[in-house]
């Protein structure tokens, strides 16, 4: 039995992308009460030369996120020769990789260049789960978790460090010595309450640090829930509720404990010095009266600001206020679209245009901070249809908004629908998150020209007199022209919208 069991973390992950995953937090405090040794290679201060991009640039580029002057020191050194330094100092027995669907070749990549090294590898994440074929298509990968990883990754550990057969395991795929995959069936779902705190001491404190509003603030994130009540088609959370269900009789969907919650706000206050709060949920409202009011109760004494995400339905002036008096700083709501037909049969969205704009009037009453996601690029959208997306937002005075291109990820209904419309080969792995479109649609639906041109100047069209329009339609053309309208526009788009905000940290930790 080896008594120095060696887990290596790989973290793949695209330039400036800073929120720090609680998942490797989370698993790294499982294996150590085991007694196992952890380390984590983290990409995130890298460049990186397989496409990726600088997230936060991208951001402001596209006039997201307000300016910012980042103080994350990209590291000069190359990737592939940390990599393998670290692997060679660390001498790790399994290499665990956790990644996203836009990672993924990044992951496999890095991994090719120490396949000689023998150590063996097994996947993690959402695109394991819902593409586990496709994923164990790759050589580079011994093993795959289809689900959560927490009790699985224990087990496999615990076994390799024994010396015992792993090929057992629930929720475990394993690639046999002769090449077949011994495909194991869900284990059951992770209690959240009996997980421990995070292990954040894998991190570099660098990467606590995150651009809010304008401002680089020491956040951490805390997660409530798991999963989502909603049916969005571009998110895998309905998936994963029909994935537990069909394996175990399961909703995937369920909600932390709040002294959980609790004991870890006041770690991450009290231990790590957090200055900002960045809960971990798709839909932070998704809680009952009687436990909304809990929260509140029990969020009075952390005196820190904080961010969530909710949906626009969700909100009501009761809330609002309760949170405003907690604490609560900045939120963020995915609109998606502005077309209520196109947003119900599509993306199975069903409130109304009149609906979001009189809640999202809730949050200017209470002067709470807010910005408002959108999508562009959907399977038969037209640039035309888009702009309903456009009216509607010039209807809702948020603090910023994004408009991303929209992504056909592994494990959502509209990935299905791309492929039956032959918009998408079933293997496309989509390399990127929002920057590009992998989808290709015949006229009169949107090119990926006229999505990368809307894109770039979507806040404009919102933000700007109507009568500017035509400048900004040259702006959208990609060409040196185009380029060339848009830098004068996007300079002073920053210099009109984004003037230096008011508050800055110690002054929202005060009025908490």
């Amino acid at each position: 039995m080896i008594n120095d069991f060696r887990v290596l973390m790989l973290y793949p992950n695209y330039q400036h992308e800073m929120m720090v995953p609680p998942a490797l937090a989370l698993f790294s405090s499982l294996l150590k009460w085991e007694g196992f040794k952890v380390d984590l290679f983290d990409t995130t201060n890298y460049k990186i030369d397989t496409g990726g991009v600088d997230s936060e640039k991208s951001k402001m580029a596209n006039l997201t996120v307000r300016p910012f002057k980042s103080t994350t020191l990209i590291k000069k050194d190359d990737v592939y020769t940390d990599f393998r330094q670290k692997i060679n100092s660390f001498s790790p027995d399994l290499l665990l990789v956790t990644a996203t669907e836009n990672m993924f070749l990044v992951a496999m990549k890095l991994l090719n260049s120490v396949e000689d090294t023998g150590v063996p590898v097994v996947l993690g994440g959402v695109f394991a789960t819902f593409a586990p074929d496709l994923a164990m298509r790759w050589r580079e990968v011994d093993m795959l978790c289809v689900g959560e990883g927490e009790q699985v990754i224990v087990e496999l550990c615990r076994r390799m460090n024994r010396g015992e057969d792993s090929s057992s395991i629930p929720g475990l795929w394993v690639r046999g010595k002769d090449g077949l995959i011994k495909k194991n069936p869900l284990g059951p779902r992770v209690n959240m309450d009996e997980n421990p705190l995070p292990d954040f001491t894998l991190f570099e404190d660098s990467r606590f640090y995150r651009p809010m509003a304008g401002k680089i603030l020491r956040i951490f994130p805390a997660e409530t829930h798991r999963g989502c009540p909603f049916t969005c088609a571009f998110c895998n959370s309905p998936d994963q509720d029909r994935l537990y269900g069909q394996a175990t009789g399961q909703k995937f969907f369920r909600k932390k404990r709040f002294d959980k919650i609790h004991e870890e706000l006041l770690f991450c206050r009290d231990v790590w010095r957090a200055q900002y709060i960045f809960f971990w949920a798709d839909t932070f409202f998704a809680w009952s009266e009687e436990e909304f009011d809990q929260f509140c109760e029990m969020y009075a004494d952390i005196k820190l600001p904080f961010w969530c995400q909710t949906r626009p339905e969700t909100v009501v002036e009761r809330r609002i206020k309760k949170l405003k008096d907690v604490g609560i700083h900045r939120m963020g709501f995915g609109i998606e679209h502005g077309n209520f037909q196109f947003r119900k049969d599509v993306v199975d969205r069903r409130y109304t245009n009149e609906l979001v704009i009189a809640r999202m009037r809730i949050l200017v009453e209470q002067g709470v901070e807010f910005s408002v996601n959108n999508i562009i690029g959907f399977p038969d959208e037209t640039r035309e249809l888009s702009f309903d997306t456009i009216e509607l937002n010039r209807h809702i005075p948020s603090d910023t908004m994004s408009c991303s291109i929209f992504v056909p990820f592994h494990g959502t209904r509209l990935r299905e629908l791309c492929v039956e419309k032959g918009y998408i080969h079933p293997d496309v792995i989509c390399p990127t998150n929002s920057d590009d479109t992998v989808l290709i649609m015949p006229p009169p639906f949107m090119s990926k020209e006229q999505m990368k041109g809307l894109r770039r100047v979507f806040a404009m069209y919102v933000k700007f007199p109507k009568e500017r329009w035509p400048e900004i339609r040259q702006a959208e053309e990609l060409t040196p022209e185009g380029d060339e309208v848009w830098e004068k526009l996007r300079k002073e788009f920053v210099k009109t919208f984004f003037a230096p905000p008011e508050t800055d940290i110690e002054k929202i930790n005060n009025a908490v």
